[in-house]
């Protein structure tokens, strides 16, 4: 065997022993092989395609930059769609569960961050207001029952009810809060009451 056989024979081993031990760091820290999936160039340098991404990770993606689509891995159903950068959500874009439209709206650096609507599995808006970090946040608000029946309108403030005026299912006032005080009957999506009191 030559030396240069020899020479490429070892940089062979480090290119194995490097995928095994990112592979395993990666996946520890939950950040799924973004830095190698999503970098042609270390793709071709490590040997590694979208493929073996889908049997270590349980979804993937197509794209980097730009729009692109996210799968679940064994139904190959579209999970989400939308504009990422650096592989991940950044922009406008929807979620998907089962098939059905579950979230549309704006995303930073992964997470739903600013106006989105929440849509039920019937595909029901329930939702339609600011999100911050993936949480419902402050800012004007509509929550709906599971009918389509308005159910809260007015604002949130730190991810709660703040302001605004509260509907039973008939469409019958039953409550006003002003800055998160007064007398109030919560409701449930179906209807049923969860709570009345102060």
């Amino acid at each position: 065997m030559s030396e240069c056989e020899k020479a490429l024979n070892i940089i062979e081993d480090i290119k194995s022993l490097y995928i095994i031990k990112k592979v395993f760091s990666f996946l520890n820290e939950k950040q799924k092989l973004n830095i190698i999936i999503y970098n042609k160039q270390l793709q071709n340098i490590f040997g590694v395609n979208i493929d073996d991404y889908k049997k270590i990770s349980g979804k993937y993606r197509i794209i980097e930059n730009g729009y692109g689509k996210e799968y679940e891995l064994g139904t190959n159903r579209l999970i989400f769609e939308g504009e990422y950068i650096n592989g991940k959500r950044n922009g406008i874009g929807k979620e998907f569960d089962d098939g059905k439209l579950k979230f549309e709206g704006e995303y930073s650096n992964g997470e739903r961050n600013g106006n989105g609507k929440e849509y039920d599995y019937h595909n029901q808006l329930i939702y339609d207001g600011k999100y911050l970090n993936g949480e419902r946040w402050n800012g004007e608000v509509k929550d709906y029952y599971y009918n389509d029946k308005l159910k809260f309108e007015g604002e949130y403030f730190n991810g709660k009810i703040w302001n605004g005026k509260g509907y039973n299912n008939d469409g019958d006032l039953e409550f006003e809060l002003i800055n998160g005080k007064g007398k109030v009957k919560e409701y449930d999506y179906d209807g049923k009451l969860k709570f009345e009191g102060e």
